[in-house]
């Protein structure tokens, strides 16, 4: 397997900056580890030789030694001649389009790049399955490789400032970019971080903070007009391919609905890879560029937390949700629930069994496999998950219902097998194997259902098979949620007041 790696991630790999290079050394790993041969385009390496410093350009040249060299330029795809000829209006644009093209060839298997034009191009010509981020690549070989992941990531814990060792090489690049951080953190000794380790050093740390609408913002341009406002004061997340950086985010969502906050915000610079990446992350979930703060080139992103609900960008709402839509009750059994929604587990379980050393645990949006010959299901629709019955006990008591979700895309029509597990494995909660058997099972095929996952019922407030009877949201007849079940907006309602869910989440 070849995978060719895009111009900017040679060039970061190949800095003598060693923070920078902390940030991309887990693909690496992963490349080596999962045996990918490491490609390099002759555009690349053309423009890494355009560098006028003789000492860097002969270490480039020794570096260059540990790519195979792709030296020929693949024909120009004709999928690809409009953009390159309309749509491409730097070299910069067009080199990447021939780096994209040498993927469409089959000259190489996976093309990895953090640059979101690639991304959207390659979406374009449906070749977006192949195209991966840093991260998402480590998804797939985490995914595909489970036996080979050298340490288990512990579930994200508070913990004061003070226990947290600020000399840990972790904290490098923020007090690299922030003069006085030393000083900052300290002062922070008796207040609460979100943080994650693996083999007892940081692998992320997320700081909140609530600020009132009388709070100083003279340093940011433009002003702030007054509101209340949950300020991300520090967020890193190292690469590591199990969606820490989503589970942060669900975090700091749910800090905006309990302090009911109008607005979130976050500065952070834009030259570092991780700093980029987390900026792509804010930006998938409704962050939008807002200005800057003082004169350091420190960026500004803010998060409208007004409560509606885009029924086109879910996401950019999150994690709000209309009952304006349709609603489906989807069946999903107890050896798989907890696994997949692991912030849903029952009073019979324990939290310390699911932890969030697996991709599908931590993200917010997951997959879920149907069969269902009900598919009238879209986009903005909602789903409520029924854990059905354990097994040797009545139905009537240990089926419950226990989590909401958005849907955000459905995906039918898929091709074969190779197709239906490229479309499910970093997401869902079954292996490949298991992928194959539900496709090879019979002739009705599965449809994917890709969902964000927004509220878990609370124990003691989740409604089982009696009582939906009783509230007559279930009729009692046979496989009557074997698949999808469509509900009333009434009896969802019903559901939201029984369950007691917090109406903050709610667009009505």
């Amino acid at each position: 397997m070849k995978a060719l790696l895009d111009t900017n991630i040679i060039i970061h790999r190949e800095s003598n900056n060693k923070v920078i290079n902390r940030e991309i050394g887990s693909l690496f790993k992963w490349l080596i580890k999962t045996k990918y041969e490491i490609c390099m385009h002759k555009i690349t390496y053309d423009e890494l030789n355009k560098n006028s410093n003789f000492d860097t350009l002969n270490i480039i040249n020794i570096k260059s030694k540990n790519y195979i060299l792709l030296t020929t330029q693949a024909p120009l795809d004709k999928k690809l001649i409009e953009i390159y000829e309309k749509n491409d209006k730097t070299e910069n644009d067009k080199n990447d389009t021939l780096l994209l093209n040498e993927l469409l060839n089959d000259r190489v298997d996976i093309f990895i790049t953090e640059d979101k034009k690639i991304h959207k191009k390659a979406k374009l010509i449906n070749i977006d399955n192949k195209v991966f981020t840093i991260d998402s690549f480590l998804e797939k070989v985490i995914a595909e490789n489970p036996e080979l992941i050298d340490y288990k990531v512990l579930s994200v814990q508070k913990e004061y400032f003070g226990n947290i060792d600020l000399e840990d090489k972790f904290f490098d690049s923020l007090k690299e970019d922030y003069v006085g951080f030393d000083k900052w953190f300290n002062k922070k000794s008796n207040e609460i971080a979100y943080v994650t380790y693996k083999d007892k050093k940081l692998l992320s740390f997320l700081y909140l903070k609530i600020e009132d609408k009388d709070e100083n913002y003279t340093d940011i341009i433009p002003a702030f007009y007054p509101k209340k406002r949950l300020k991300i004061g520090t967020f890193k997340v190292e690469h590591n391919g199990v969606k820490l950086g989503e589970r942060f985010i669900k975090i700091i969502f749910d800090n905006a609905i309990a302090n009911k906050v109008d607005e979130i915000y976050v500065t952070i610079f834009d030259k570092r890879y991780g700093q980029k990446r987390l900026i792509n992350l804010f930006e998938e979930y409704g962050f939008v560029k807002w200005g800057q703060k003082g004169e350091n080139g420190e960026l500004v992103y803010i998060r409208d937390f007004s409560k509606r609900f885009n029924m086109e960008e879910p996401k950019y709402t999150y994690p709000f949700f209309s009952i304006n839509t349709n609603i489906f009750l989807v069946p999903i059994y107890p050896d798989y629930h907890t696994d997949l929604l692991p912030d849903s587990y029952l009073k019979t379980e324990s939290a310390d069994d699911f932890k969030d050393d697996l991709p599908y645990r931590n993200a917010i949006n997951k997959v879920y496999v149907s069969r269902s010959l009900e598919k009238n299901i879209k986009k903005g629709d909602i789903i409520i998950f029924y854990r059905t019955a354990e097994q040797g006990k009545s139905a009537r008591y240990s089926s419950v219902i226990t989590t909401i979700g958005i849907v955000e895309e459905k995906i039918d029509n898929i091709k074969n097998g190779k197709e239906f597990i490229i479309n499910s494995r970093k997401r869902s909660v079954f292996t490949d194997q298991q992928l194959y058997s539900f496709w090879n099972y019979n002739n009705t095929k599965p449809f994917l259902i890709n969902f964000l996952y927004v509220y878990s019922f609370q124990i003691g407030d989740r409604m089982n098979r009696d009582k939906l009877l009783k509230l007559g949201i279930l009729t009692g007849a046979d496989n009557e949620i074997r698949g999808l079940k469509q509900i009333t907006k009434e009896q969802f309602l019903l559901i939201l007041r029984e369950c007691k869910v917090n109406e903050s989440f709610i667009v009505y």
